[in-house]
């Protein structure tokens, strides 16, 4: 793939909820191979239905929508993207599922084809990597809301993905955790587009913010 190569494309991309007030109206941005993009406004503006809308979760009522060179519309279209990006959501209870962290770690590795015994070393050497090494078999529901958010983000890194498209990666984590990801941030290969009010961490972990508000997509300016 070229370096320049287009992961994301959306011209005028139109989205409501239950035939609503369009949260999207013409919304339009491209994101590049390597780039790492933060997604920043106001609660209800629509980031987190621009990642939905990436992965097919949700459909744009009008618009082109482009992911990974091909236009995506219909259900079947989205199944290789799921493989390819990955999703972390901003509530980790959607996103765990499993009894076991090992489990749900594992569980993305195993849709791509691995082994059992592939899915369990990615899974254990992305756990050591996030600082939850000898976690495999804690019970996913008892773990704290800081440590589901980790694993959360295990499952995510665990598929190797293409692009990864983060939903507010470092809220609810001590500071302690979270200077770990952003660091971890910054030594991975991946595009990235990042939902976050943190603005001090965007600042250290993208290259351009994009500002949802109004329907549109706007470049935003950090003072």
């Amino acid at each position: 793939m070229e370096a320049d190569e287009i992961l994301i494309r959306m011209k005028d991309v139109v989205f409501a909820y239950d035939g609503g007030r369009a949260v999207l109206d013409g919304a339009s941005f491209e994101l590049r191979r390597g780039e790492r993009v933060g997604l920043v406004g106001h609660i209800g503006t629509g980031k987190t239905t621009v990642l939905h809308l990436i992965v097919g979760l949700l459909r744009p009522r009008s618009g082109l929508l482009e992911v990974f060179g091909r236009a995506r519309s219909e259900e079947r279209d989205f199944l290789d993207v799921r493989l390819r990006a990955g999703l972390l959501f901003q509530d980790p209870e959607d996103q765990l599922f499993c009894p076991t962290v090992i489990e749900d770690t594992a569980f993305g590795p195993l849709n791509q084809g691995k082994s059992r015994e592939e899915a369990a070393a990615v899974s254990r050497e992305v756990l050591g990597m996030l600082g939850l090494g000898g976690f495999e078999d804690r019970i996913t529901h008892h773990l704290s809301g800081g440590e589901k958010r980790l694993v959360s983000l295990a499952t995510v890194l665990a598929m190797k993905p293409d692009l990864l498209l983060l939903d507010e990666p470092v809220t609810g984590l001590d500071p302690e955790s979270a200077e770990r990801i952003t660091a971890i941030l910054h030594t991975l290969p991946q595009a990235m587009l990042i939902v976050s009010h943190d603005e001090s961490f965007l600042r250290s972990v993208t290259s351009r913010s994009i500002r949802v508000g109004g329907g549109k997509l706007h470049p935003a300016v950090f003072d």
